[in-house]
């Protein structure tokens, strides 16, 4: 069994183009790490890559008492239960939570057509957020697609948006066109209006993406019933950071919210034990 003092939980989001996994221990993160979600890796390979990355900042596989997993790559999905059970079963308190509909419907009402259709870490997302702010919440997750998720005031997971996400906008910009090239958005246009193409293109990603960010905003609060006031939008995700400065709608950058949904979501099971 773990040291008493020294327990954490290893909280494990698994995306389409990236899993991110961090380490909280009273109530704080860590250890926070973003790799490429590489469906070929076997359990031996992660338990390398993981081992390595507890050991920089001075962590045993023996301090991890908890396990929390949120998936929307079955392949992956499979690795990762695989490496847990080989290399830190030993000091777990209870086995791994693997995050579904069915095992988190007492932290939020799931009112979508098909509740299994929804993916893991949007349902994380939705019950961090409202376990923060308690309020009428869009969250937007800028990932591989970018994907807004509507909680009423009343905990009740309404569903969402679902839309291309930059990445893979600025790839079929420049693999599909004969003289578009490839860009770095992490440096912003000069203007709405660019005069070359480069400055163009990043005016359409950004300025874009951050219209688009608002009038969907804008559409979903109308449908919702709500007031702007009566509307937080909270911004997650790689690229969440790059489009807030052009949306104006984004009030909270929470890059941390899929791991405090995690964190949360394990607690209440424990509790729920």
């Amino acid at each position: 069994m773990a040291d008493q003092g020294k327990k954490m939980l290893l909280a494990i989001d698994i995306g389409n183009s990236h899993t991110v996994i961090g380490l909280i221990k009273d109530d704080q993160v860590v250890g926070q790490w973003r790799f490429k979600s590489d469906r070929d890796r076997t359990d031996d390979e992660l338990a390398i890559h993981c081992h390595g990355l507890f050991s920089m900042i001075g962590v045993k596989i023996s301090e991890i008492s908890g396990i929390i997993i949120a998936s929307v790559v079955p392949s992956l999905e499979t690795s990762w239960s695989s490496y847990c059970r080989k290399y830190l079963s030993a000091n777990l308190e209870c086995p791994p939570l693997l995050v579904s509909a069915e095992n988190i419907k007492k932290s939020i009402q799931i009112k979508t057509d098909n509740p299994e259709e929804v993916g893991a870490d949007r349902l994380v997302n939705a019950i961090a957020a409202w376990q923060k702010y308690q309020c009428n919440l869009v969250i937007i997750d800028f990932g591989t697609a970018i994907t807004f998720d509507c909680v009423s005031a009343g905990c009740e997971y309404l569903g969402g948006a679902i839309l291309p996400g930059i990445a893979i906008a600025l790839d079929a910009l420049s693999s599909r066109t004969a003289k578009l090239p490839s860009i770095d958005v992490n440096v912003g246009p000069e203007r709405v209006i660019g005069t070359n193409t480069v400055q163009a293109m990043k005016s359409g990603i950004l300025h874009g993406y951050g219209a688009l960010v608002d009038g969907m905003t804008q559409k979903i609060c109308q449908e919702m019933g709500c007031s702007g006031d009566e509307l937080k939008v909270i911004a997650t995700g790689g690229m969440a950071h790059l489009i807030a400065p052009y949306a104006q709608s984004i009030d909270e950058l929470e890059p941390l919210l899929t791991l405090n949904g995690l964190h949360f979501l394990h607690n209440q099971q424990q509790k729920n034990d």
